[in-house]
């Protein structure tokens, strides 16, 4: 906002300011927006987390019974909250993680295809004890941000591509409460980007199969609510817009 310049020396009285500018009071108490939540959740356990391999974008990985179990957990915990949208990663495994809360909320899964898995490349489907043993595997756990996955995506294009559409959809729905179901490492590059914590140290946050993390929108910025979690949420109170 460009202000005025003023063309006098004399210095400005300012109870007549107060007296003459009753829009500046009424701007003063403007109450702030309510903030936006989302909530970010993994899917759960299928054969592929079970024996430790990386399907990545594998299609067609279903959940296992374990996962199924999760997934009707994640809803019984959710169901209770305002929740407005739901969004899923395009893989099965997710959507049928998201399945059971949209069904418990009468609300539809919208596809979104920011937030898909790695782009794992040429180590899709390997075992994770297996690519353990490669020499570029010590250069995911200290340099990840600087490594690109062979044939397939680097961990920082994963984060801004991600970033990207969570704050999209965050700003698409101002003041409400958003579920998003994802991947690990997509979740993982997200929260450390949201934890102001830098991508080459991104190894140090845990996102298990069916966990939650809550982050919390106000208008200076993000708040880490929850992360990681596998209990309950006390349920959101929406402050009333007047």
């Amino acid at each position: 906002m460009i202000e005025e310049q003023k063309t006098t020396t004399e210095e400005p009285d300012a109870a007549k300011d107060e007296e003459e500018s009753p829009a500046g009071d009424d701007h003063e108490k403007e109450k702030p927006p309510r903030p936006t939540y989302l909530f970010l959740i993994r899917h759960g356990e299928n054969a592929w987390t079970e024996r430790g391999a990386l399907a990545g974008r594998t299609p067609s990985v279903p959940l296992n019974e374990k996962g199924k179990e999760q997934a009707q957990q994640v809803a019984e915990r959710l169901k209770d909250q305002p929740i407005t949208a739901v969004y899923s990663s395009p893989l099965l495994r997710c959507l049928q993680t998201a399945q059971p809360l949209a069904a418990a909320l009468d609300l539809p899964v919208t596809v979104e295809p920011g937030i898909l898995e790695v782009d794992y490349g040429e180590w899709r489907g390997g075992e994770l004890k297996e690519l353990g043993k490669r020499p570029e595997w010590r250069l995911v756990q200290v340099f990840p941000g600087g490594f690109r996955f062979p044939g397939g995506e680097t961990l920082r294009e994963v984060q801004n591509r991600v970033i990207t559409t969570l704050e999209r959809i965050r700003t698409q729905h101002p003041g409400e409460v958003i579920a998003l179901f994802a991947h690990g490492d997509v979740l993982r590059t997200s929260m450390a980007y949201y934890l102001g914590t830098p991508l080459d140290l991104f190894q140090r946050i845990q996102i298990s199969t069916a966990s939650i993390s809550l982050v919390a929108f106000h208008r200076f910025g993000p708040s880490i609510l929850a992360m990681n979690d596998s209990g309950g949420f006390p349920v959101i109170k929406l402050e009333r817009e007047d």
